[in-house]
C-alpha cells in the first residue's frame, strides 16, 4: 500500500483527499467530531508541505439528490475552527463553484467540496458511469490521498475510481488503521480476546467465522447475544432474536468448543417490560441469563456479567471490541458497555494492545466520557473495520497497492 511519502514533493500540488466526515448531526450541530479530528494529521502534514488541500466526503444518505440538511457546511465550519483557518465550502463537488474555489487556492489552503453523495454517480453500480464522474473530480487535483477509512470497504467514485486517474496513496489515518488492525489479526500477542456486541448477529457472521480460527476468547453481548442464548435452549422473552440464524449460531458454539476458543456469554441480563419508548416505562430488573421472563426484553448484560467481561478483557494481551453491550444511550442500560470500555482501558494500562472497532463502540466510548488515549486505537470505520476483521479484500485499499 502506497503512503504519503511515496507521493514525493507536494509543494504547490493540488491534493485531493477523500476524508470521512460522516458525523452525527442534531440540526446543524455536530454531536461527535471524532471523525473530523481523526483527519487533522493528514491535512496538517499536507499543509506543512505546501500542498493545496482539496477535501471531499459524504454525509448521510442523500441518495444522489441535493438534500440541504446534509450539506457539509457544519463540517467546513468545525474544520476551520480546529485548523484555525477559513475552510471554504464549494457549492458542488466538481462543477463551476468547485473549479473556481480550487483555482483561487494558495499553497497551504484548504477547500471542502460539497457532499459527494449529492451525485447519483458516486455510488452507481455502473462502473463506466462512476468512472466518468470520477474523472471530473480528478480534474481538480494532481494527486489523490485516501484518508476516509470508513469508506474503504466500498468501491465508490470518490475513493476508488479517482485513485485510478491520479497518483494515489493512503493518508496517515488509513495507514494507522491498517497497521492497528493488522497487528490484531496477523500474529497478535496472546491471549487475543474479541468482544462483539451490537444488535444483530447477522451483521457479525463473517467476523465470527474468521475469528473462530484465530481468537483465544470470544466475548458476546448486546442484542446479538439473545440468539446465542436461544441456541443454548434458553428463554429470551421479547428480546431481539434472529430465528433464521439459530442453526448457524449452534454451529459457532460447537466450532468454538472444537477449536478450543473460550466462548464467554453473560450469566445475567438486565431486562425491562419492553424497549423504553412511548408508554413503556424504564423499570430495569436483573435476572439470570437462563431465566429471562417471557414478557420481558433484555437490554443490557447484568452486573455479574459486566465484572466477568471486564476481567476476561484485562486477562488479555490483544483486545478487539466491536459493538455495545446494551442500549448504552439510556443510563439504566449502559453499565455493561461501560464495564467493557473500562476493561479495555485497564488492559491498555497493563500493556495490552486494544482496539475499539468504530461505529457505535466509538460513540459509546466518547459518550460515556472515556479518554481516547485510554485505548491503543479507536477505529473510525465500523463497517470497514468489521470487513477487515473478516479477512476481506477492501477495494479502497487494494486500489492503493
Amino acid at each position: 500500500m502506497k503512503t504519503l511519502k511515496d507521493l514525493g514533493d507536494l509543494k504547490g500540488k493540488r491534493v485531493l483527499v477523500r476524508a470521512d466526515f460522516n458525523v452525527p448531526l442534531d440540526g446543524t450541530t455536530i454531536t461527535d467530531d471524532g471523525r473530523i479530528k481523526a483527519a487533522l494529521p493528514t491535512i496538517k502534514a499536507l499543509r506543512e508541505q505546501g500542498a493545496k488541500v482539496i477535501l471531499m466526503a459524504h454525509l448521510g444518505r442523500p441518495k444522489g439528490k441535493v438534500v440541504p440538511e446534509l450539506s457539509l457546511a457544519p463540517v467546513a465550519a468545525r474544520l476551520g475552527e480546529l485548523l484555525g483557518i477559513d475552510v471554504p465550502l464549494a457549492e458542488d463537488t466538481y462543477g463551476e463553484d468547485a473549479q473556481a474555489k480550487v483555482a483561487a487556492m494558495n499553497d497551504g489552503d484548504v477547500v471542502l467540496l460539497q457532499n459527494v453523495r449529492f451525485n447519483p454517480e458516486e455510488t452507481s453500480k455502473d462502473a463506466e458511469e462512476r468512472a466518468a464522474y470520477a474523472k471530473k473530480i480528478a480534474a481538480l487535483g494532481d494527486v489523490f490521498v485516501s484518508d476516509g477509512f470508513g469508506v474503504v470497504h466500498r468501491a465508490q467514485g470518490s475513493n476508488y475510481d479517482v485513485a485510478a486517474d491520479l497518483p494515489a496513496a493512503a493518508g496517515l489515518l488509513v495507514e494507522k488503521e491498517v497497521t492497528a488492525l493488522s497487528k490484531a489479526t496477523e500474529n497478535p500477542e496472546r491471549p487475543l480476546t474479541v468482544v462483539l456486541g451490537g444488535s444483530k448477529v447477522s451483521d457479525k457472521l463473517g467476523v465470527i467465522e474468521n475469528l473462530l480460527g484465530k481468537a483465544d476468547r470470544l466475548v458476546i453481548g448486546g442484542g446479538m447475544v439473545f440468539t446465542f442464548l436461544k441456541a443454548k435452549g434458553y428463554e429470551v422473552g421479547t428480546s431481539l432474536l434472529e430465528e433464521d440464524q439459530l442453526d448457524k449460531v449452534k454451529g459457532y458454539i460447537e466450532t468454538a468448543e472444537k477449536n478450543g476458543v473460550e466462548l464467554v456469554l453473560p450469566t445475567d441480563i438486565v431486562v425491562n417490560p419492553g424497549f423504553p419508548a412511548g408508554d413503556t416505562p424504564i423499570a430495569p430488573e436483573v435476572v439470570a441469563a437462563d431465566a429471562i421472563p417471557a414478557d420481558k426484553m433484555g437490554l443490557d448484560i447484568g452486573p455479574e456479567s459486566a465484572k466477568l467481561f471486564h476481567d476476561k478483557i484485562v486477562d488479555s494481551k490483544t483486545v478487539v471490541w466491536n459493538g455495545p453491550m446494551g442500549v448504552f444511550e439510556i443510563a439504566e442500560f449502559a453499565d455493561g458497555t461501560r464495564a467493557v470500555a473500562q476493561g479495555l482501558v485497564d488492559a491498555t494500562a497493563a500493556g495490552a494492545f486494544t482496539i475499539v472497532g468504530g461505529g457505535d463502540s466509538a460513540s459509546a466510548v466518547r459518550n460515556l466520557g472515556f479518554p481516547e488515549d485510554g485505548f491503543s486505537h479507536i477505529s473510525t470505520g465500523g463497517g470497514a473495520s468489521l470487513e477487515f476483521l473478516e479477512g476481506k479484500q477492501l477495494p479502497g485499499l487494494t486500489v492503493l497497492a
